[in-house]
């Protein structure tokens, strides 16, 4: 497997600094983009010498060789070539030094925003797109799912965490079979109605995959890390399902590629969220059906709606209210060109929980993992497009399910398309 890590395109920093650095600027992100530059074309001149020095020493190896076979001392031409070799290996360890320097710069600047985005600091910049359904009322006081949860016997917080550590889940009983019949749901749903691909993936990858889909070298505290082997438990099925095709080329009649794979997804969320750490809200260990794209680049952003638009039907689905929000550059993913979050509310804190993400990355992670295919019309290679969008993530959607569908008696219906994974269940009532 060859890897790139070509990040952005260093031609369009030298070419456009400008709309680089309002890129930057629109992302809050500060970087010596000037820093870069100058040491880009240092080494340029560099790499200038170096041609040339090799040329040199190239023309003085002939002379040599001629003079050898005229019966000619070579003596001062020896001499000459191993000054040109110390030359020469001076300058490529300065080429070399300065290439590692400029890469693990360009690793730390994130994708550009796509011009449809508001502009804004974070959060309060993003854009409702639309509503899908009302927040459903209630003639009682809704629960929050941890109460519904522990009275239907679903969920021992408390032991999980004597297993775990705090934020970790333990599913039970109905529990554990609602988990599975979700998980099996949604990859029903998108392999026979969707048109995706299943794939099972490892749950550890290496470095390389984490950096071809940019979550190293910046992310890395906020990884699960295997210290012996240098390998990552992964963070979405993005990173291993994205990386099958590194340093492939693709042909441009077998785009898009469409896959789906669920795993088990392990974060450590790194710093303080206040309330939003109870229960399901935020978790270290939660389970994710993820969907991924390869696409033409022409076409990607007819790919982001389609995706977007798969997640929103196991959303539908299972009767649930939520909204799609497009966020800001001040609250894009480092890798997102574009992202669409899907928000389901919650009755029990009456708030919105983003239950799945959906992004085009662009041609960021391709560069990165270097992932190509060849135009059908001109024959040149190209990097393809990325996407990918959780279809959905679990823990969170298992908090609407349970607040949305609770009874006052402390049931919950069972929505009718998740039904017959669980031998026809309407209703989960307290054991």
């Amino acid at each position: 497997m060859t890897v790139a890590f070509t990040m952005l395109d260093l031609k369009l920093i030298r070419a456009e600094p400008e709309r680089v650095r309002q890129a930057l600027a629109s992302r809050s992100t500060s970087f010596d983009l000037d820093g870069l530059l100058k040491q880009e074309a240092q080494l340029r001149r560099l790499t200038q010498e170096l041609e040339k020095l090799l040329h040199e020493k190239g023309t003085a190896s002939d002379e040599v060789g001629r003079l050898k076979r005229e019966g000619k001392s070579v003596e001062k031409q020896l001499a000459d070539l191993k000054e040109l070799s110390g030359q020469e290996d001076k300058l490529s360890a300065q080429t070399n030094e300065l290439e590692t320097a400029i890469r693990q710069q360009l690793l730390l600047i994130p994708n550009l925003p796509h011009a449809s985005l508001p502009a804004g600091p974070g959060p309060k910049a993003n854009r409702v797109v639309r509503n899908v359904g009302e927040p459903k009322k209630f003639s009682f006081a809704p629960r929050a799912h941890m109460e519904l949860a522990e009275s239907l016997g679903l969920i021992d917080f408390a032991r999980a965490s004597k297993v775990a550590g705090s934020h970790f889940i333990l599913f039970t009983g109905r529990g554990a079979r609602l988990e599975r019949a979700l998980i099996n749901f949604m990859l029903d749903l998108h392999t026979k109605e969707h048109g995706y691909v299943e794939i099972s993936p490892p749950y550890l990858v290496n470095r390389a995959a984490m950096t071809g889909t940019g979550q190293l070298p910046k992310f890395e505290e906020d990884l699960y890390r295997l210290r012996d082997d240098d390998l990552f438990l992964v963070p979405t099925a993005e990173v291993p399902v994205t990386n099958l095709h590194a340093g492939e080329v693709l042909e441009a009649k077998a785009l898009p590629r469409r896959y789906a794979a669920y795993t088990a997804c392990f974060r450590r969320e790194a710093g303080s969220y206040g309330s939003q750490t109870k229960g399901l809200t935020r978790v270290h260990q939660f389970d994710k059906v993820e969907l991924v794209k390869f696409t033409a680049a022409e076409s990607s952003y007819d790919e982001l709606e389609k995706l977007t638009a798969d997640a929103e039907r196991v959303l539908g689905l299972l009767e649930l209210s939520y909204r799609v929000v497009l966020l800001s550059t001040g609250d894009l993913g480092f890798s997102s060109a574009k992202t669409y979050d899907l928000e389901a509310h919650s009755p029990g804190t009456d708030t919105w929980l983003e239950v799945s993400s959906c992004s085009n990355f662009e041609e960021f992670q391709a560069r990165r993992a270097n992932i190509r295919y060849r135009d059908a019309a001109t024959k040149k290679l190209k990097f393809v497009h990325t996407l990918n969008g959780s279809g959905v993530a679990l823990a969170r959607t298992v908090i609407a399910l349970l607040e949305q569908h609770q009874n006052r008696d402390g049931s919950v219906a069972i929505p009718k398309a998740l039904q017959p994974y669980l031998d026809g269940l309407t209703l989960l009532t307290p054991p």
